[in-house]
C-alpha cells in the first residue's frame, strides 16, 4: 500500500506516505490511498491525525514518471482522477474535528506543499526545503497549493514562490508562516508524536469548532463572524467537554477530555 493508516485505540490516527523510494511522489494509487485514509479517520471519529512520509523526502509532488507515459485526452483524464481523489482527501481531512499534525523532511514540492499546508500544525526538519515546481514544468497548481499559500504567506509571497519556483529553506518557511516551527532532523519524529499526542488528549469537538471558525474567518465579514463565534462558544460551554474543562480549571486539576464523548 502506498499510504498506511493506523488508528490506535487511543484515537490517534497515523497516516504514512509509503513511496519513500520515489520521494513519496503522488500517483493515482497514493491519491486514492490518501482518500481511503481520510475516510477511515472520518468513520472512526479519531481524535488527532499525524501525517508523515517515509524516506528522505516528505513528498516531491505528483509522479511525473507516471504522467509522462500518457498524453492528450488520456493524460487529462488521468490527472482528473488523481486530483479528484487527492482533493476529496483534503476536503475530508479538513472537515474532521480532529486536528492534523504533519512532520515534513527533505524535499517538499508541488502537491506535497499542499499536504504540509493543510495540516493545522506543521513541523519541519531543518533539512526540509519547499519548491512549488509547477510552472517550472508548465503545470498549474493543484493539491490546494494556490488556496493555502496566499492565506498562509500572503498573495505576493505566494506568487513569488509559484512563479519563480525558488527553493525555500525550512527556516524561511517558518519565518513567513508556511510551517509552524523547525526542529532538528533527529527530533522530528519524536516532536511530531508529542504534538499529536497532546492534541489527542484535548477537547476534540472544541478543536473542530475552532478549525471551522478560523477557516470561515478568512472569507467572512466581521459582523457575521462574531455571531458565528458566539454560537460556537455557547454550544461548547454547554457541552460535556466545556463542563469538564471548567470543572477541571476550578478544581485545579488537569482536564480529562478523552473520557468525554466528543459531540456537538
Amino acid at each position: 500500500m502506498s499510504v498506511g493508516i493506523e488508528v490506535q485505540d487511543d484515537g490517534l490516527a497515523r497516516v504514512t506516505l509509503r513511496r519513500g523510494d520515489a520521494g513519496n511522489a503522488i500517483d493515482l494509487n497514493m491519491a486514492r490511498g490518501l482518500l481511503d485514509a481520510a475516510r477511515v479517520c472520518e468513520r472512526e471519529g479519531v481524535r488527532a491525525v499525524l501525517l508523515t512520509g517515509e524516506g528522505r523526502s516528505f513528498c516531491v509532488g505528483g509522479d511525473l514518471r507516471e504522467f509522462s507515459r500518457l498524453s492528450g485526452e488520456t493524460l487529462e483524464k488521468h490527472l482528473f482522477a488523481v486530483t479528484d481523489a487527492l482533493h476529496d482527501a483534503l476536503r475530508t481531512f479538513a472537515a474532521l474535528d480532529a486536528p492534523m499534525v504533519a512532520a515534513v523532511q527533505g524535499a517538499v514540492a508541488g502537491a506535497g506543499i499542499g499536504l504540509a499546508a493543510a495540516a493545522d500544525v506543521t513541523l519541519a526538519a531543518d533539512n526540509a526545503s519547499f519548491t512549488a515546481a509547477y510552472t517550472g514544468i508548465g503545470y498549474a497548481p493543484d493539491g490546494g497549493v494556490s488556496w493555502f499559500l496566499p492565506r498562509l504567506v500572503g498573495p505576493k509571497r505566494a506568487l513569488d514562490l509559484l512563479l519563480t519556483n525558488r527553493r525555500l529553506p525550512a527556516a524561511e518557511a517558518a519565518a513567513i508562516g508556511l510551517v509552524s516551527r523547525v526542529v532538528a532532523p533527529g527530533e522530528l519524529t519524536a516532536e511530531a508524536a508529542r504534538t499529536a499526542e497532546a492534541l489527542r488528549r484535548g477537547p476534540t469537538a472544541a478543536f473542530g469548532a475552532t478549525r471551522r471558525l478560523v477557516a470561515a474567518g478568512l472569507t467572512s465579514e466581521l459582523g457575521p463572524h462574531l455571531d458565528r463565534e458566539a454560537r460556537a462558544l455557547a454550544a461548547a460551554a454547554a457541552s460535556d467537554e466545556g463542563r469538564e474543562g471548567v470543572a477541571a480549571f476550578l478544581g485545579k486539576r488537569a482536564p480529562e477530555f478523552t473520557r468525554v464523548p466528543p459531540g456537538p
